[in-house]
């Protein structure tokens, strides 16, 4: 007589079966928690790098910096290029900009100060620019001013109205602000000649560290940069122009190559997850030989013996996965980290798609190993296996 077996029941077995064994049951979970953690944080680094480098159908944004030059501190440029840029076809608008920025080398708590003119950057903000809280007035209004991304300003703890220094700038946070772009989120926007004033000890500026520059059309990019480049290439400061998420990628191409690295310890992690599993399940069919042997002669048969032990590999992934994903999430979460170099921002996404793809990808691991034990073990002779000590 052949046995059928509701899903509460097959529930409620699993369960009883992974208690039997409670350190076997635990150290697996705990293996999983950590592959899938360590998974989880490769993958967010992965997303950063890819939001942060690859350019898209709507990019329309150049970076124009001196030539030969990679950390802001060296990047000095003439600000009256700006009128020149703006004369050229199919540019729509260029920012003249001042960066300072705490450290220039790899970083996860770098500060960087953006100067911009005020009113050009009021009437032109970057894309999905939201104010969170405080106001422009006050950052028309004062000369220390700074309107500060909101990851930063979590990061550091800071509010409207504080004063914070950083890289031998002080600044009041006159608001606090969101935006699409990840080189805004991590950075503080001061007026320009204050950054200028501040980086020449309060001579006159005149110098920029680069210019952002909007084209009528992405198909335009090329064109407009080699343009740009060659309207400068006999002037004292030559200049490199290229879109806006190539400028990122090579500034940080020492990190990308690092999160390359990184992504064989994610795979790695998936094959721990795997492995884990499958020893566990391995174990326990090996603990269940006579269990089997029973419940076939009571009618159960050997799918669903087979499903009880995919059932064990899903609820161990299941659980598994959702320590070790969950816990990733929190801590990107709440460290809202951010990898800094030569100015160019990376930041660690903490979208919860990636812990729920992370989760569901355990769940398959977790089947998947407990497949196939599951069915050497109920294809098993009988007799034999009622035998078995």
């Amino acid at each position: 007589m052949t046995r059928r077996v509701s899903v509460t029941g097959l529930l409620a077995l699993v369960l009883r079966r992974l208690s039997r064994r409670p350190l076997r049951t635990g150290l697996t979970l705990g293996g999983i928690a950590l592959a899938m953690f360590l998974y989880t944080m490769v993958d967010a680094m992965r997303a950063g790098v890819r939001e942060a480098t690859e350019a898209g159908p709507d990019d329309r944004t150049l970076v124009v910096y001196r030539e030969n030059r990679w950390c802001p501190f060296t990047s000095r440029l003439p600000q009256w290029y700006l009128d020149r840029i703006e004369g050229i076809d199919g540019v729509v608008s260029a920012t003249p900009m001042a960066i300072r920025v705490s450290n220039c080398r790899a970083s996860l708590d770098v500060v960087t100060f953006r100067g911009v003119p005020v009113e050009s950057f009021l009437a032109n903000p970057p894309t999905g620019f939201t104010l969170l809280a405080g106001e422009t007035t006050a950052f028309r209004g004062r000369g220390d001013a700074a309107l500060v991304g909101e990851p930063l300003a979590a990061r550091r703890g800071l509010r409207v109205g504080d004063r914070f220094e950083a890289a031998g700038i002080s600044v009041v946070v006159a608001g606090i602000f969101a935006s699409d772009e990840p080189q805004d989120r991590n950075a503080a926007y001061v007026p320009l000649a204050f950054l200028q004033e501040s980086a020449t000890r309060g001579s006159t500026g005149g110098e920029v560290t680069q210019f952002n520059v909007v084209v009528d059309s992405s198909d335009r990019l090329e064109a407009v940069a080699a343009e740009i480049d060659r309207l400068f290439e006999h002037e004292v400061h030559p200049t490199s122009t290229r879109p806006e998420r190539a400028f990122v990628a090579r500034a940080a191409r020492d990190i990308v190559a690092l999160v390359g690295f990184a992504s064989l310890l994610g795979w790695a992690a998936l094959g721990a997850v795997f492995g884990l599993v499958a020893n566990a399940m391995v174990l326990a069919m090996q603990d269940r030989v006579r269990d089997h042997a029973v419940m076939r002669t009571l009618g159960f048969t050997g799918g669903v013996l087979t499903l009880l032990a995919a059932a064990e590999g899903l609820l161990l992934g299941l659980v598994g996965g959702a320590l070790g994903a969950s816990a990733a999430w929190m801590v990107l979460t709440v460290g809202r980290f951010s990898l800094t170099v030569e100015g160019a921002n990376l930041e660690l996404a903490s979208d919860p798609a990636i812990a729920l793809t992370g989760i569901g990808i355990a769940i398959a691991v977790g089947v998947v190993a407990g497949l196939v034990p599951g069915l050497q073990s109920a294809r098993g002779e009988i007799v034999a296996n009622l035998r078995t000590t």
